[in-house]
């Protein structure tokens, strides 16, 4: 808005830091939501990579013919496989436990961002109200003026 269309500089001053603070919580919210898409896509592939682990296992446990991880014969690779998924699947755990915390982070910035929003809302809402009300008492004041001129004519 143009400061000579608002009532004084401290409203425009107002409303500028407003302003500031509605980029700045959206920019938050935008942050928080990459951050749950970025924990959400680590998991998908931890999760993925262990799919693809025990497929390897299975393959290696067929090829070898013993699928008893303590068996003395038991495949190498199928034993580094195991600990491997295993450490992805605690991995993707451990990161459900940060996806949940980032989510409610996330509600929060949004929480935080609509409020900010409501109020900004509000103040505009009652800024748009005083400006009618002056304007009906000036368009009164025409009409009282008129009124006037014509009786006094």
């Amino acid at each position: 808005m143009v400061p000579a269309l608002i009532g004084t500089s401290g409203e425009y001053e107002s409303m500028k830091s407003r302003e500031t603070l509605i980029r700045l919580k959206k920019f938050q919210v935008d942050e928080k939501r990459r951050r749950v898409m970025q924990i959400e896509g680590m998991i998908a592939d931890f999760r993925r990579m262990s799919a693809e682990l025990e497929r390897e296992i299975a393959t290696e446990q067929e090829r070898a013919g013993i699928d008893d991880p303590t068996h003395f014969a038991y495949p190498t690779y199928a034993k580094a496989a195991i600990a491997r998924r295993e450490n992805l699947l605690r991995s993707a755990d451990e990161l459900a436990t940060q996806l949940e915390d980032a989510q409610g982070q996330l509600a929060d910035a949004f929480e935080e961002l609509k409020k900010v929003e409501l109020l900004d809302e509000r103040d505009q809402a009652r800024g748009r109200a005083e400006e009618n009300a002056r304007e009906q008492a000036d368009l009164d004041n025409i009409g009282t003026m008129r009124a006037r001129v014509g009786a006094v004519a």
